[in-house]
């Protein structure tokens, strides 16, 4: 099966990437009349960087339909209307996430696992996990070192992030709902991916900026 139209080139797919892993963790989908879905997902006042993240990877992904704000207490909830988000994530379903079966379409696999994989987690981690500093004693000294932390009560997107950070090479931990990211090197490589939530998207990336739509100018399409 191949993948849908929308995701013809590079740009489209690893914003694409990005914007699955942000579903998996704060995101879904809800219908509306005449088969126009609306992909809500919400994002923290404090991470202001990654709210942009998250409208620019809906405009690149479908560039001719219009971002969406609704601020809430905390939080703002960033959505765009379509009638192709379906198939666009058909991880989409009834009930919460980690009570149903969530697995990769056979298209979908090359996009998050492979080629885009360091986007997929960026997504994961700025919806469901955090960079922090773990604070240890160590034979009776204080010691101090970053980490990236992800907590998820689904099983299966556990694994998906687990499988998305084994294509380079990074090792996790885990503890209950908690997976971690704590090897050094590990996390020196997620820094510059941006998978921290203050950093901004990585130049190299090449996601265009809100006011750079390289598609014209946006419509009311779905």
């Amino acid at each position: 099966m191949e993948a849908p139209p929308e995701l013809e080139d590079v740009t489209r797919r690893r914003a694409y990437a990005y914007l699955l892993g942000q579903y998996l963790g704060d995101g879904y989908l809800a219908m509306h009349r005449r088969d126009v879905t609306r992909l809500r997902i919400v994002c923290g006042n404090d991470w202001p960087a990654v709210l942009d993240r998250v409208a620019r990877s809906m405009e690149v992904v479908l560039p001719n339909n219009v971002v969406g704000y609704v601020p809430r207490q905390g939080c703002v909830e960033v959505g765009m209307y379509s009638k192709r988000w379906p198939a666009l994530i058909p991880q989409h379903g009834r009930g919460r996430k980690h009570l149903r079966k969530i697995e990769l379409s056979p298209w979908q696999r090359p996009i998050v696992l492979g080629d885009h994989a360091r986007e997929f987690v960026c997504g994961l981690i700025h919806s469901d996990g955090c960079r922090t500093i773990n604070r240890v004693v160590t034979r009776g000294r204080p010691y101090e070192y970053p980490r990236y932390y992800f907590s998820n009560r689904s099983e299966d997107i556990h694994a998906l992030l687990r499988e998305a950070l084994t294509v380079h090479g990074v090792r996790t931990t885990r503890t209950g709902w908690h997976q971690n990211v704590s090897r050094r090197h590990d996390v020196e490589l997620l820094d510059r991916w941006g998978a921290d939530k203050a950093s901004t998207w990585p130049v190299e990336e090449g996601c265009p900026g809100r006011d750079s739509n390289p598609h014209g100018p946006k419509t009311n399409g779905v």
